[in-house]
């Protein structure tokens, strides 16, 4: 169980809503995880059990059937769904899209679509990545052109997270491929569309319970109602959006570091060998000591990012940063309390083998930390 006596960003309120999302997983997910693992997804029930639950989207105005909280719950989820060992969806269906429709949304949108979302009736995801584009969204190829009164979408999209059971997709596109940055739009995808294809659902190193997805477009036609926000502004919606979504990796990342440091902890101290537990020799000890205390430092450092973040105050840099230093902490402490393992770490039977897997990509996603770095560095 995590320790939070010690937080800062959290107030009475938070633990009480942390004190219930915990018994929710234990009784909703961790039964479920290692049959959710060997078929590559959740089950779609799990979703509307999340609604029923008030985990879906706590930020959503009161008026669309939200609860009208601050981003600390959901980071309450984000951490508690790490620890668990879990990578479900849900993380970006209420800390990435939902924050789309209420920032950039119409009436209609957001009074049609927020309530299907906070009651896991309509699942949803986002696509950006294309096989040609990854951190860099400028190279986006996927046209939305207008006829009439519709869009018809054309293109394609990869490494979609909730690919397989999103029923609303935010897709970005170019509406004017001629003003590059300037020509990305964001428009809303219903999955029913005639022309929308789901692929396959990936196979990954790790995180094989999250269904991950390709999504073909072809002449599909939605109305320009659909559209999120205003043309063109597409690339500035996603730069504007990207610090939450950051910090949103980087809760995930810090709460997965800590359930692999206390698996080791666990197991050395459980473990023997030449006549004593592996927690006894000064290796086992001194590794253990250097993860606390960067451990230590993570949770320091997010209680001011999500303060930060409340407040209005986190920037785009500041975002990249947690991002780059909670995913990197995050494999540290997974690589190393699998080797704390011995052979034992490598049995996919033992969790840590899963949260070393899945820990692989945090580095990748949400933007290369490669990328991380040079965000940082244009601030300095």
């Amino acid at each position: 169980m995590l320790e939070t006596s010690r937080r800062t960003c959290f107030t009475e309120d938070h633990e009480l809503f942390r004190d219930s999302v915990r018994k929710f997983f234990e009784r909703e997910l961790t039964p479920h995880l290692e049959r959710w693992e060997k078929a590559e997804i959740v089950d779609r029930e799990f979703w509307n059990k999340c609604g029923e639950a008030g985990l879906l989207c706590p930020t959503v105005p009161e008026q669309y059937g939200g609860l009208g909280l601050d981003f600390g719950y959901n980071a309450v989820i984000d951490e508690e769904l790490a620890y668990a060992g879990s990578t479900a969806g849900i993380t970006l269906h209420s800390d990435i899209v939902a924050d789309y429709i209420v920032a950039y949304g119409s009436e209609e949108q957001k009074s049609r679509w927020l309530p299907r979302m906070i009651s896991g009736e309509t699942p949803t995801a986002i696509a950006m990545t294309e096989p040609g584009a990854g951190s860099d969204l400028q190279g986006v190829r996927t046209s939305a052109v207008r006829d009439g009164a519709d869009y018809v979408i054309n293109g394609s999209k990869t490494y979609i997270t909730n690919g397989q059971h999103a029923e609303l997709t935010i897709v970005v596109a170019k509406t004017d491929p001629g003003q590059g940055a300037r020509g990305t739009s964001l428009i809303l995808v219903e999955a029913d569309r005639p022309g929308y294809a789901r692929g396959r659902n990936l196979d990954k190193i790790g995180m094989h319970s999250q269904d991950t997805s390709e999504l073909f477009f072809n002449d599909v036609r939605v109305p320009q109602t659909n559209l999120l926000g205003a043309e063109g502004m597409g690339f500035a919606y996603l730069m504007n959006q990207l610090p939450q979504e950051r910090l949103s990796i980087a809760c995930s990342a810090q709460g997965c570091a800590q359930r692999a440091f206390d698996e080791a902890v666990k197991f050395t101290k459980d473990r023997k060998a030449f006549g004593k537990t592996v927690f006894e020799f000064q290796n086992t000890k001194f590794t253990l000591a250097d993860l606390a205390a960067k451990l230590q430092v993570g949770w320091a450092h997010l209680d001011w990012a999500i303060r930060r973040h409340i407040a209005g105050e986190f920037t785009a840099a500041e975002a990249s940063a947690a991002k780059l230093w909670h995913t990197e902490l995050q494999w540290e402490a997974c690589d190393a309390s699998l080797q704390l393992h011995g052979g034992a770490g490598y049995m996919n039977e033992y969790l840590i083998a899963r949260l070393w897997r899945d820990a692989r990509v945090t580095r990748i996603f949400g933007g290369t930390n490669e990328i991380m770095k040079e965000v940082v560095s244009r601030s300095i």
